[in-house]
């Protein structure tokens, strides 16, 4: 490990630009997480944007997100890839034994990303874009439960079901943007057997099933972040809701939480 690493306090200066759906270290997380949370936050934005942003072309791309990988994998270099983002990293790595198995899923789901676009690509079925949430979307839930300390094997699962219900509701939500930029991510199967109103509703069936069984996880996080994970698991049901509603204009609409869903939400959180 490099001697020069930064303390992992230092990531408190990281600007989080994107806006996101749901909390990103919010002030319902314990202070002594918000620093590691957000050099994880940090690491995957940057990767994401990699994978998303620019006018690279898809081989430019991997060749970028490889080169994360050798910064993940082996440490900050002095001539690395932007060491604000990989010096707190690896001092979060170190400090909390953080698994980098699971933050080099997410670099595989990039690339994954970067090639389906490039080859204007779907998936055959859901058990197939489930496989893909395995990589984009549960490793994140797993590295917050090893920042809580929570490793029970049924934990983990139904982190993964809350993980790949979020993420199979922000591709939902996100259907009249994702399309015509060519990321395809409804199943062919599906398509080919329903019109587009059923297709809707089966989209938000199988992804509210999903959220459904990771929901109990809710009372096995500790303190304010269990708090903060109710609002998540509302937040991602209650657009959902709005997709659902939508049916197939949810391919010309975006919909999202407005100031009046927040009564709802806490309403709904409170008595989980």
């Amino acid at each position: 490990m490099p001697s020069h690493q930064a303390s992992s306090k230092e990531v408190k200066a990281l600007p989080i630009t994107h806006p996101e759906n749901f909390p990103v270290a919010s002030i319902l997380c314990p202070p002594h997480l918000r620093p590691p949370i957000a050099a994880i936050y940090a690491f995957a934005r940057a990767a994401d944007d990699i994978a998303d942003e620019g006018h690279e072309d898809a081989a430019q791309r991997i060749e970028a997100l490889q080169s994360f990988r050798q910064e993940l994998m082996h440490g900050p270099s002095v001539q690395g890839l932007q060491p604000e983002i990989f010096v707190p990293l690896h001092q979060v790595i170190q400090d909390f034994k953080l698994p980098v198995q699971y933050l080099n899923n997410l670099l595989k789901a990039f690339e994954q990303d970067v090639l389906a676009t490039a080859q204007a690509s779907q998936p055959q079925t859901i058990h197939e874009l489930l496989q893909y949430c395995e990589l984009s979307a549960n490793p994140v839930g797993r590295l917050l439960l090893h920042l809580y300390g929570v490793k029970d094997e049924a934990a983990l699962r139904q982190s993964d079901a809350i993980c790949s219900a979020l993420q199979l509701i922000n591709f939902w939500q996100d259907l009249s943007e994702d399309i015509p930029r060519g990321r395809f991510y409804v199943p062919q199967n599906l398509q080919a057997s329903m019109d587009t109103s059923q297709l809707v509703q089966e989209l938000c069936q199988h992804a509210r099933a999903l959220m459904m069984a990771g929901a109990p996880l809710v009372h096995l996080v500790p303190g304010r972040a269990g708090l903060e994970l109710r609002g998540v698991v509302q937040g991602g049901l209650r657009i959902l809701e709005k997709v659902e509603k939508l049916g197939p204009l949810a391919f010309q609409h975006r919909p999202t939480l407005k100031a009046w869903d927040l009564p709802v939400l806490f309403w709904r959180a409170l008595w989980m």
